[in-house]
C-alpha cells in the first residue's frame, strides 16, 4: 500500500535539502552567507523599494553606511554621504529632488593616488499602487556585492586605491553617477576604470555579460583573461548598436551601453565596463524578490567581479598604456 505520510515526509526532507543547498552556496573567496544576508536585507519590504528621496531610500542608504563602517572601510572624504540635487518631472510637476551617494575606499599599498571605481546603484523604483518593488536583482545584488568585495580587499589590500561607490537615483536618469563625475572627489584622470555592477544576481544559465568592449576594444584582452578563470560564463556583448538596430524586436541584442551608471564615466572619457544579466522577465517587476534569485550564480558572479578588480589592479600600468594619453581621458 502506498504510504502517503511517508511519501510526504520524504518529499519534505528532499525539498528542504534542495532548498538549503540552493540558498547556501559556498565560496573560498568571499563571505557568501553575509552576501546573501545583505541582499535579503536590502530587498526586504521594509526598504519600501529604495526609491530616491523617500524614507525607504534613506533607510537603504543608512544600511549601506552601516555595512561599510562595520567592515572598517573608510569614507572617501569627511563623510560617506555625498549629497546632490536634481530636477525631475515635467511641467507643473517639475521639482528639485535630493539624492545622496555613499562613497568609501580602500587605499592602495603601492599607488594610493591612482584609482579603480567599483560601483552599484542602491536605489530602485519604490512602491507603486500599493505594491513594493523590492529590486533584489535591480540592484540590491550589486550593492551587496560592494560589501563582499570591500571585505575581501580590506583583508587583501590592492596596489591601487579602490573606491566603492553606492550610487543613488540611477533609476531617475543615472543622477548619482553623473553627480559623482561632475564633482569628482578625486582627479578623474587618475581613475583607470569604472567597473559597474547592475543586476548580477539571477541567471539560470550561469551567464554574466560584460558590456563595453565594442566601443573600447582595448579592454578585450583583460576580459578574456578574467573570463578564463571566472566561475561563471562571462561573455562580451549587449554593446553593439548595429546589431541592436538590426534586431530591434529581439531583447537578446539590446544595446546596454547607456543603461546604467557606467555611462556617466564613459561620457567623461573614463573607461567603463558594465556587468549584468539578461533578467528580462523580472526587470522592474514585483517578482524581483530575494526568494526568486539564483543564489549560487550570484555568489559566483561576485567572485567574478573580484577577479576583475584583481586583473585591473595587477595590470594597472598596462591598462593606462592601452587606453592612451592622460589628456585624452579628460571630459
Amino acid at each position: 500500500m502506498f504510504d502517503k505520510a511517508a511519501a510526504y515526509v520524504f518529499l519534505t526532507v528532499a525539498t528542504t535539502a534542495a532548498l538549503v543547498a540552493h540558498q547556501d552556496p559556498q565560496s573560498k573567496l568571499i563571505d557568501a552567507p553575509a552576501l546573501l544576508r545583505d541582499l535579503q536585507t536590502l530587498s526586504a519590504d521594509d526598504m519600501e523599494g529604495r526609491q530616491v528621496g523617500t524614507p525607504g531610500g534613506a533607510k537603504a542608504r543608512a544600511f549601506v553606511i552601516e555595512r561599510f563602517k562595520a567592515l572598517g572601510i573608510a569614507p572617501l572624504g569627511a563623510s560617506y554621504e555625498q549629497p546632490f540635487t536634481f530636477t525631475a518631472g515635467r511641467g507643473a510637476a517639475q521639482a528639485e529632488r535630493q539624492g545622496a551617494n555613499v562613497i568609501a575606499k580602500i587605499d592602495g599599498t603601492k599607488s594610493p593616488k591612482q584609482y579603480i571605481v567599483v560601483s552599484a546603484h542602491y536605489d530602485h523604483i519604490g512602491v507603486r499602487t500599493g505594491t513594493v518593488f523590492n529590486g533584489a536583482d535591480d540592484n540590491a545584488s550589486g550593492t551587496a556585492g560592494l560589501f563582499a568585495l570591500a571585505k575581501y580587499f580590506k583583508a587583501n589590500p590592492p596596489a591601487h586605491t579602490v573606491i566603492f561607490a553606492a550610487f543613488d537615483a540611477e533609476e531617475s536618469g543615472l543622477r548619482g553617477a553623473r553627480a559623482f563625475v561632475a564633482n569628482p572627489p578625486v582627479d578623474l584622470t587618475a581613475i583607470a576604470i569604472n567597473l559597474n555592477m547592475d543586476m548580477i544576481g539571477r541567471d539560470p544559465n550561469d551567464l554574466l555579460y560584460v558590456v563595453g568592449t565594442y566601443t573600447q576594444p582595448y579592454l578585450k584582452p583583460f576580459i578574456e583573461r578574467i573570463a578564463a578563470k571566472a566561475p561563471v560564463k562571462l561573455v562580451m556583448g549587449h554593446d553593439d548598436p548595429e546589431k541592436a538596430k538590426a534586431n530591434a524586436s529581439n531583447k537578446a541584442f539590446e544595446d546596454w551601453t547607456s543603461d546604467s551608471d557606467h555611462k556617466a564615466f564613459c561620457d567623461a572619457k573614463v573607461p567603463c565596463l558594465y556587468f549584468g544579466v539578461e533578467d528580462f522577465d523580472q526587470h522592474h517587476r514585483a517578482t524581483d524578490d530575494y526568494a526568486t534569485m539564483t543564489y549560487g550564480f550570484y555568489v559566483r558572479a561576485v567572485e567574478t567581479l573580484l577577479h576583475a578588480v584583481q586583473e585591473f589592479d595587477s595590470r594597472f600600468d598596462e591598462l593606462l598604456k592601452a587606453r592612451g594619453p592622460r589628456e585624452a581621458r579628460r571630459p
